[in-house]
């Protein structure tokens, strides 16, 4: 074989090599899309789920104003951003599933509220909302992970870099304690 037969050889080789790294990256930012495309759909279901509860409190907890004001404040906020994931989202969405704790809590504070079925009802879809959540943060995170270090990780550091890949943030949750629903 002469020179050039191996020089062809070899450029196949790269390119071939530079397309199967090129697909694998896109499958994997993809894969993360699709886990956060996931919590999106659980984060709208809680937004859906704001407006209900806070008319269900505001009847028993008149004095609660500023609790009320706020969850409607923080849920409108994270209403504000577009599909995509990003650390302002996320931070606000964190901020929102802190006040609505603070909502829930309400429950110790008016006993008559705990009674209300509706309340109940929203209470516990809430919570399930925020399990769903938790799993699909969970998949979005291990999907980012995996994305992230092909990200940086050789020979994929180079393909990324050539075609600009962007990393994906980590969706974080600054809570550490379950949210406790009592009824």
């Amino acid at each position: 074989m002469n020179a050039y037969a191996w020089l062809l050889a070899a450029g196949v080789a790269l390119f071939a090599a530079g397309v199967w790294i090129y697909n694998r990256l896109v499958s994997d930012r993809n894969l993360a899309r699709e886990g956060f495309a996931d919590i999106d759909v659980q984060l709208k279901r809680r937004a859906d789920l704001v407006p209900q509860l806070v008319e269900a409190v505001r009847g028993y907890a008149a004095y609660e104003k500023a609790t009320l004001s706020a969850v409607t404040e923080l849920r409108a906020n994270a209403a504000g951003f577009g599909p995509e994931p990003g650390e302002a989202r996320f931070g606000a969405e964190r901020e929102l599933g802190a006040k609505l704790k603070t909502l829930l809590l309400l429950q110790e504070n008016y006993p008559q509220l705990k009674a209300d079925a509706n309340f109940r009802d929203l209470s516990a879809k809430l919570v399930d909302t925020e399990d769903q959540l938790q799993y699909a943060r969970r998949f979005y995170n291990g999907a980012v992970k995996q994305y992230r270090t092909r990200l940086e990780s050789f020979p994929h550091v180079i393909v990324a870099r050539a075609f600009a890949f962007e990393p994906l943030p980590f969706f974080e949750t600054g809570e550490r304690d379950a949210v406790k629903v009592t009824l």
